[in-house]
């Protein structure tokens, strides 16, 4: 039963009652059961414009995924795509990172990518030969590289 017919079924007992509407008692209640209508027409209002709301964003969220798989060139059947959904970071399942040189998803050709193992929360992290080993920071616990102990 939704909230609008418990509404009217309450509204229906209120009439069944045959009260009298000149007693103060019962122009109360009249009016909570109106207030209560109306607050019930509000929550199946806003239940319907959410739902509507998250069927647009599902729609949107489809679109921006394939914005994104034209931008970065990323299939979603491709097992050596390593865009990672989660976060910004590169995520390399093909080879575990442990030989980035050799994999297709971690080499575009142009440049180098290394990879080093954090010294404070030991992650293994690909990275750019560009990147100056001074001013890398760790993904996983963001802290810097030349921070070491």
């Amino acid at each position: 039963m939704t909230i609008l017919e418990r509404c009217a079924y309450l509204k229906g007992l209120a009439e069944g009652l045959d009260l009298h509407s000149d007693k103060p008692e019962t122009k109360l209640l009249l009016a909570m059961l109106d207030a209560i209508n109306a607050i019930a027409e509000e929550v199946q209002s806003n239940t319907d414009n959410i739902g509507e709301l998250s069927e647009y964003a599902e729609e949107l969220d489809h679109d921006l995924g394939d914005v994104e798989s034209y931008v970065f060139e990323c299939d979603d059947d491709d097992d050596d795509c390593c865009c990672d959904d989660d976060d910004d970071d590169w995520d390399c399942d093909d080879c575990d990172m442990e030989d980035c040189d050799g994999c297709d998803c971690c080499d575009d050709g142009d440049e180098d990518y290394y990879e080093a193992e954090c010294p404070h929360c030991g992650e293994t992290v690909c990275f750019d030969s560009d990147i100056d080993p001074e001013d890398m920071v760790c993904p996983a616990c963001n802290k810097k590289f030349s921070d070491a102990d």
